[in-house]
């Protein structure tokens, strides 16, 4: 079967590059840049498109020569700039089923999302349907396949709910009761094989959901039960206005999987029956609790408690300075400071300016410990090290008896140094 594939280079989309490869069918994708295939070989061919400019049917038409079926799994979670639901959910994939019912296309299969139906409110739902209408008024057969929350270990989601998982305390609107039914990415690609392999007659909509609907915060607990964490995390319930008001600045921060929208979306609950994705896989669904292997469970822990513990770091750091930069500034007798730079050689105006001007800069690093952006973040990091290694060393010289503090004034930079030196090297580098 030769198939033409939408967003081979996503999540769901590059597994079922893999999955159409190894069943020995031929696959053209079509992509923005046909370099980032994750598949290359003689039965993948790339194709050059930017659906967010919409290509026509007529643009499709002779590209669908030949093409059996035609997998739409383009789908984005947030716009960004030149990247929009409407163009790359709704215009461009109905263009593309247009062509599809012109040329012949013998079957079609729309990743939708489940929870894009008349009751849609988000503009990623609304979307979505929007396409799915186009298609089931077009003669073509195939399928809508509407996954609920698709787990996958590289899964931008999975991450996140691995976070929220590992985390030992959280706060949620309904101490997390609202309903969800998790997928796991095998079973779904394993089903859009199956739409291919014997496509329904009259084009279907099946929900692509786990055997049963839980609430979140048994998935979160069965996610830190299978990274080796153990029971939890604790619940406790958080008002939705304050839920959807901490969503919205989350949404500011790039790369973030939570905004108003995925708030929205996971407050409303995502289940379905599951009886018809059975029926197409022949057999249930994978339970939520043999989603993770122990191997897996091994890799994926640092990774899920990092993900609040990192910026969780970075806030205590953040005020470690800036109390810091406040003590010296007067909060601490200003006397007593000027005896401990005496001490050191330094009197008069000097001390004055290494007293302010050290304190300022505490200030600067805790501002920036919260604000710098990524590309400076190594060397905010360095700088931290480096001060803290030279007040260690100058303190070990001139006041020598700190070390025997009971409170480990000084002892405690060690371990400073230590959490500094882990976020210096967690940090991505520029390729």
């Amino acid at each position: 079967m030769r198939v033409l594939l939408t967003g081979a280079t996503g999540l769901i989309g590059g597994a079922i590059l893999q999955a159409l490869l190894r069943a020995g069918h031929q696959v053209l994708c079509a992509v923005r840049d046909p370099a980032r295939l994750p598949a290359k070989g003689p039965q993948c061919g790339g194709m050059a498109v930017d659906l967010a400019a919409v290509p026509s049917a007529d643009w499709w038409l002779p590209r669908l020569r030949g093409v059996d079926a035609v997998v739409n799994a383009v789908g984005i979670l947030r716009e960004s700039h030149g990247q929009t639901f409407e163009a790359l959910h709704d215009r461009a994939p109905a263009e593309l089923f247009r062509a599809g019912a012109r040329a012949g296309v013998r079957c079609v299969v729309q990743i939708s999302a489940l929870g894009a139906d008349a009751s849609a409110t988000t503009p990623y739902f609304r979307s979505k349907r929007a396409a799915d209408e186009v298609l089931r008024w077009l003669p073509l057969a195939g399928a809508i396949v509407q996954p609920s929350l698709v787990f996958s270990p590289q899964g931008p989601s999975t991450a996140l709910f691995l976070t929220l998982g590992s985390a030992p305390l959280l706060l949620f609107p309904l101490r997390g009761a609202m309903p969800v039914q998790p997928v796991h990415l095998d079973d779904v690609v394993a089903g859009v094989m199956a739409v291919l392999a014997a496509p329904p007659g009259r084009l279907e909509t099946i929900a692509f959901v786990g055997p049963r609907p839980q609430p979140l915060r048994d998935y979160l607990a069965a996610l830190r039960r299978q990274v080796g964490l153990g029971r939890g995390p604790l619940v406790l319930p958080m008002p939705v206005a304050l839920f959807r008001w901490g969503a919205g600045i989350a949404g500011r921060v790039p790369g973030s999987a939570l905004d108003a929208d995925t708030a929205r979306m996971l407050l409303q609950g995502n289940a379905a029956p599951p009886e018809r994705f059975a029926q197409l896989l022949g057999r249930a669904p994978r339970e939520v609790d043999t989603f993770i292997s122990p191997e897996e469970g091994d890799s994926l822990r640092p990774q899920a408690v990092l993900g609040w513990a990192q910026p969780l770091l970075r806030l205590a750091l953040a005020a470690l300075w800036i109390w810091t930069a406040i003590v010296s500034f007067g909060l601490y007798p200003v006397e007593d400071s000027y005896a401990l730079l005496a001490r050191v050689g330094l009197h008069g105006a000097v001390a004055s300016l290494t007293l302010y001007g050290a304190a300022a800069l505490d200030l600067l690093l805790g501002l920036l410990t919260l604000a710098a952006p990524a590309r400076w973040r190594p060397w905010v990091w360095l700088a931290q090290f480096a001060l803290i290694a030279g007040y260690t060393v100058l303190i070990t010289v001139f006041l020598p008896e700190y070390w025997l503090h009971p409170y480990g004034p000084i002892s405690k930079n060690l371990p400073i140094m230590a959490a500094i030196a882990l976020l210096w090297a967690l940090e991505p580098r520029r390729r």
